[in-house]
């Protein structure tokens, strides 16, 4: 009887401290010079790592929030990053485009974007030494411009972002952990492309990792993108799942260094 009361006691001390580290999610108000952004933190504790999340490109969405939420029960303080800034999210797919095709082109400013977010997690608490980002679509291809840009970060990680970069950048040194997770049939990355990413990381002398699943196109994470691989961009339950694991397995490994 001892034993199971117990057991329902530290169960219910576990549900107690979550609800904690829930409560304390948030939008944040914070800068890139002039420029106002609001993100959405959580916060577990100070002196955790920190994980930022960059949005894809319709801006900051409860797909964000909700990982933010999620790598908050494993312990990390967590912020999904503003890119775009305060009150500006494109109203369809062309806007969408155009804005985010604009970062795309201006690597510094999204480079700039992320320290921002960077700066705002470490400020919130997170250990300056233990910090990672990752990013959806858009968002994936800033965790890469992070990586590299030699932004303060122990870990990039991209899920189904674009790996394209200018041919007229030159392939610079990479000194962080990058994990791409690809979808195999994703129609928006020639093999072109992807050989030339890959030719990057090793001329960077990167650690770098890239994982393929099976069946899955663009936006493999994301729910609201349906289920039709035909339109180029679908949920896949197994490949969210499984890039999901990959990606906690990471964390553990860039963090405990």
């Amino acid at each position: 009887m001892m034993k199971k009361l117990k057991t329902l006691f530290t169960l219910v001390l576990g549900l107690l401290s979550m609800e904690i580290a829930f409560a304390q999610g948030g939008n944040v108000k914070y800068k890139d010079g002039n420029t106002a952004l609001e993100g959405y933190l959580v916060k577990t504790k100070a002196g955790a790592p920190g994980v930022v999340i960059l949005h894809q490109w319709m801006g900051l969405s409860e797909h964000e929030r909700n990982s933010a939420n999620k790598l908050a029960q494993l312990g990390y303080n967590a912020l999904a990053a503003d890119v775009y800034g305060e009150g500006i999210r494109p109203k369809n797919v062309p806007e969408a485009g155009q804005l985010a095709g604009s970062y795309k082109k201006d690597y510094q400013l999204y480079q700039s974007r992320i320290k921002a977010a960077i700066a705002e997690l470490i400020k919130q608490g997170a250990d300056p030494k233990r910090i990672a980002v990752m990013g959806y679509c858009f968002g994936g291809t800033g965790a890469i411009e992070a990586a590299r840009g030699a932004l303060p970060i122990v870990g990039a990680i991209s899920f189904h972002g674009s790996l394209l970069k200018d041919k007229a950048r030159p392939n610079g040194a990479i000194q962080t952990q990058v994990l791409v997770l690809h979808g195999a049939d994703d129609p928006y990355e020639t093999e072109a492309e992807i050989k030339d990413f890959q030719q990057e990381m090793r001329e960077a002398k990167a650690e770098w990792e890239m994982v393929y699943y099976a069946n899955a196109v663009h936006a493999f994470t994301q729910i609201a993108a349906g289920n039709d691989n035909s339109k180029g961009a679908a949920y896949n339950a197994l490949a969210d799942k499984r890039s999901w694991e990959r990606l906690k397995s990471f964390l553990t490994e860039i963090f405990t260094k």
